[in-house]
């Protein structure tokens, strides 16, 4: 896998300059039109900064180990987790974008609570036309704050971020999460999924994953591997190591179609002891084997 894409690397690749506000102490934010950038290539690849895009077109976006085609015109959300590129297959399309990272909402929120940030949350909305004259709305008025001169501006760019992502969440139903309680059940269950998201993806940084079982997991949270099952299974209605098998899984599956790392290092950087076992991990689940699902 390539390594990750800072926000620098990016200006340097759309622009060939960098802004003079790029590491300032209120974060940084910047908003473009997409019109402006056809025939850029973009590299399959995670980034540093969070993105924020309505494209108008039919595209696919290859995102984690999912590709979902946009029929006419779409939502979509990015952030530094979550590898991903799009393929534009209309030779004229239209949109806007903004980038911004995550010292931009210092003290203003955590992004990574909203579902369209998480690793398992819906990341492309397929739009209406009444939806997308909304979304596009709200990038014009971006365009015109980020261009004024109201000592504000970067209040009234946070707010309109918002704006899209609540607007995107009242797009579809409430996650599991939401339907339960805040309770001890729900706090076990956020920090094992969040400790395991965390190993994720391999790469320069996450080399290998390190943690595999459920009792490895209950013992990095110092808890009893029962109580760690119990929560999982009342809040996601999964099993512990049903959760874990679909992570690597799904790292897999990423790291045979993107990365140029044969099947043993992948097999390795997963945590399996031996190939063998890793081609049957994954036979068994997709009943097909790892090299032939690269070659397909």
């Amino acid at each position: 896998m390539d390594k990750i894409e800072s926000i620098e690397e990016f200006y340097k690749r759309k622009f060939g300059w960098l802004p003079d506000n790029i590491r300032n102490e209120i974060g940084h934010f910047n908003v473009f039109r997409l019109e402006s950038l056809i025939g850029q290539p973009v590299p399959y690849k995670r980034r540093d900064y969070y993105k924020i895009m309505l494209v108008v077109g039919n595209s696919k976006v290859h995102y984690a180990d999912k590709v979902v085609e946009v029929q006419k015109q779409a939502l979509s959300f990015s952030n530094p987790q979550i590898p991903y590129k799009w393929e534009h297959l209309d030779a004229i399309r239209i949109g806007a974008f903004c980038i911004f990272n995550q010292h931009f909402f210092h003290q203003f929120g955590d992004l990574n609570q909203y579902e369209v940030f998480q690793p398992q949350g819906t990341h492309i909305f397929e739009l209406t036309d009444e939806q997308a004259d909304n979304i596009r709305g709200l990038f014009e008025r971006m365009f015109a704050e980020i261009n004024s001169d109201y000592i504000h501006k970067y209040d009234m760019l946070r707010n309109l971020v918002f704006e899209l992502l609540h607007f995107a969440m009242k797009m579809q139903p409430s996650s599991t999460f939401d339907k339960h309680p805040l309770n001890a059940s729900q706090r076990i269950a956020t920090l094992f999924l969040e400790l395991l998201e965390r190993q994720f993806p391999i790469d320069e940084n996450h080399p290998k994953v390190s943690i595999r079982s459920a009792s490895d997991f209950a013992s990095q949270l110092n808890i009893h591997v029962n109580h760690l099952n119990r929560a999982v299974k009342a809040i996601t209605d999964k099993t512990t190591t049903q959760i874990i098998s679909e992570r690597i899984l799904q790292e897999s599956k990423i790291m045979l179609r993107h990365s140029k790392w044969n099947v043993s290092e992948i097999s390795d950087a997963l945590g399996f002891a031996e190939v063998t076992h890793f081609n049957n991990f994954f036979k068994k689940h997709l009943d097909i084997s790892p090299l032939k699902f690269r070659n397909a």
